[in-house]
């Protein structure tokens, strides 16, 4: 019999269907009121407010409502594309996003490989809490705390001061090359300790007979790290890669509103910005949905290609 004839009966047998188990639902039945509760959670926090789409290719006035709005196409989208400081806007949020994703990123995989080598366990567990109570502070508390750093009369000012850098005080938040690296650094201060948390536990998951086997063939830390923990944690480093590659656009808004102001405009400004000034102090819905949409769009599109890219390597990925 050829191999063509095996497949072609091979396709033809039928598999079971397979039975509902009112048994095993019974058994579960907790579990399934809890996964009921989060689906229907999901489709009206999640699903159902996404008709508010439509206010994108509307003249939309709030009297009117959705159905009673006028459709206009895509006249806002050539609006947003046609303004200059959307497109500044556009800019801003992927150099911001771009920095924060780099600098976030390795900072976080390098302070839990550090971590990790810490010997004595109260240290360890007193580095580890220091190092994420920044994640629980509002952006308030801390662009105060880089406003007292920075400022003239700052410790950063002195510091450059004293070693001969700099001659007189510098105001940082006047010169906008320095706008994004402030920004830059504030979320891997604030970021730094919560983002190590999973890494940590990537790490603590890895087979100690592993770190025996290269004790044995005389690795030590950093051989350790290059051939047993990077790797060991690969997979995690990858997908959260992918993750957070969607979250570039999602540079921020706190911060950029908090610390901009008229010298730094041009630099500071994002997507979020421009819909809060735009879409609701001017009123217009319609513009700011078209720029949410628009973020959107490109956010699953950036996840689509970083997601065939490491399919194509032969990489963990999302689906």
């Amino acid at each position: 019999m050829s191999s063509k004839e095996v497949s072609v009966k091979a396709s033809k047998i039928k598999m079971p269907r397979a039975k509902f188990d009112w048994k095993e639902f019974k058994k579960q039945k907790v579990l399934m009121i809890w996964a009921a509760i989060f689906f229907i959670y999901g489709i009206i926090f999640y699903y159902i407010p996404l008709g508010g789409w439509l206010m994108a290719f509307q003249n939309y006035k709030p009297k009117d409502g959705i159905l009673g709005s006028s459709f206009i196409g895509l006249t806002k989208f050539i609006n947003l594309f046609s303004d200059t400081s959307f497109l500044l806007a556009i800019r801003n949020t992927f150099a911001m996003g771009i920095i924060n994703l780099a600098f976030s990123f390795i900072t976080a995989i390098g302070f839990a490989i550090l971590l990790n080598e810490v010997r004595s366990k109260g240290g360890k567990k007193a580095v580890q809490t220091i190092s994420y109570l920044p994640h629980f502070l509002s952006w308030i508390v801390v662009t105060g705390i880089l406003n007292d750093l920075l400022s003239g009369t700052g410790i950063v000012n002195e510091l450059l001061m004293a070693i001969g850098v700099i001659d007189q005080p510098l105001n940082f938040f006047a010169y906008p090359k320095y706008f994004w690296w402030i920004v830059g650094f504030s979320n891997v201060w604030k970021e730094t300790g919560w983002n190590a948390i999973i890494y940590l536990a990537a790490i603590t998951s890895i087979d100690p007979s592993l770190y025996e086997a290269a004790a044995i063939d005389g690795a030590g830390r950093w051989g350790k790290i290059v051939h047993i923990i990077l790797p060991g944690i690969k997979p995690t480093i990858m997908i959260l890669l992918l993750i957070n590659i969607g979250n570039v656009l999602n540079a921020g808004f706190e911060i950029q509103y908090l610390l901009g102001n008229g010298l730094v405009l041009d630099v500071s400004q994002t997507i979020d910005i421009y819909v809060l000034k735009w879409g609701i102090s001017q009123l217009d819905y319609s513009l700011g949905t078209a720029a949410g949409i628009f973020r959107s769009v490109v956010s699953i599109v950036l996840i689509l290609i970083a997601n065939g890219l490491s399919k194509r390597l032969g990489e963990e990925r999302l689906f």
